[in-house]
């Protein structure tokens, strides 16, 4: 009997995008290259593994059984290629994610310093919202990536990196409208709360601290990044929460744009460096984790040092 690690790789897409035009996609392959693997698979097997029905498939009773085994082979066929990949350390090439909210204020400082420790690392970054980047990862696409906790899901794994404040950002004149102290992120009263649009985690996050839903007559979930979110409130339109490793930057970018500390505690996200779950060895995630911990340290430090937020 011949199995081949490919049929399984393409298997498991079919499993997962139940239609072979979505997993043929998802594999970079025809469709009609797809389901010949598939074929052939179920030919070796001597059974169907999904059940071919007008507009998608479902997995057979023993396509789940199948399943089952094929995700086991898979993810030990991945741990040894990161094993052989990473036996050095860090170096060679490695394939990166990073959310948006953190992406361009970490990117500068962490590539210049892992080129530092090997020139011939190849860095190959893939910026994306957590649940694409969770789902490369499951998938073996990037070899880690930094986001923020809670994980999205149980397969994964954490080093945990750096706590980032939330500031509240605005005019000048909204500001002051509140006081000279910054009241709780739940007493913003009836100014508009600007919030990056919906599939970021930024956004629910502020949600959560501020004590608001998304049905709120408040709430404008419709700016695409940071920068966006920085030059609206700068120009009055209303408040918006800004993580401190993003001050420095977007405070020079857009001149108008006041920044102020909340009262302790002062809410914060919990950043952190996320692999698969049972990936092998730890030894290039752990120097990777304190390369991104110190990056991310300098740019809080600076924000604080440069007093981009006055309490």
């Amino acid at each position: 009997m011949t199995i081949t690690l490919r049929q399984l790789r393409y298997f498991r897409a079919l499993a997962e995008h139940r239609n072979f035009g979505r997993a043929a996609a998802a594999m970079n392959v025809s469709q009609p290259a797809l389901s010949v693997q598939i074929r052939e698979l179920e030919t070796t097997l001597g059974a169907p593994v999904v059940e071919r029905r007008a507009r998608d498939v479902a997995l057979t009773p023993f396509g789940r059984r199948v399943l089952h085994h094929a995700g086991r082979v898979l993810d030990e066929m991945q741990a040894l290629s990161e094993a052989a990949r990473w036996h050095d350390g860090l170096s060679g090439e490695l394939a990166l994610g990073i959310i948006p909210t953190i992406a361009p204020y970490i990117l500068p400082g962490a590539l210049a310093a892992l080129r530092t420790r090997d020139i011939a690392l190849d860095v190959r970054v893939r910026e994306a919202r957590t649940e694409d980047l969770a789902a490369d990862l499951r998938a073996g696409r990037i070899d880690a990536a930094l986001m923020a906790l809670p994980l999205p899901g149980d397969d994964l794994e954490a080093a945990e990196l750096f706590e980032d404040r939330f500031l509240l950002a605005g005019s000048a004149a909204r500001l002051a409208a509140l006081g000279e102290t910054v009241p709780d992120p739940t007493e913003l009263g009836s100014n508009p709360l600007l919030l990056l649009e919906d599939g970021h985690c930024l956004t629910d996050q502020a949600l959560e601290v501020c004590g608001r839903g998304r049905g709120h007559a408040q709430i404008d979930t419709g700016a695409s990044s940071l920068g966006t979110l920085s030059r609206l409130v700068a120009a009055g339109f209303g408040l918006t929460l800004m993580p401190e490793i993003a001050a420095p930057t977007e405070a020079r970018a857009a001149p108008g744009l006041v920044l102020r500390r909340f009262k302790p505690p002062e809410p914060v996200r919990r950043v952190a460096l996320v692999r698969r779950r049972g990936a092998g060895e730890a030894h290039w995630f752990d120097d990777l984790a304190q390369v991104l911990r110190d990056a991310g340290e300098a740019l809080l430090a600076t924000a604080r040092a440069n007093g981009d937020a006055d309490r």
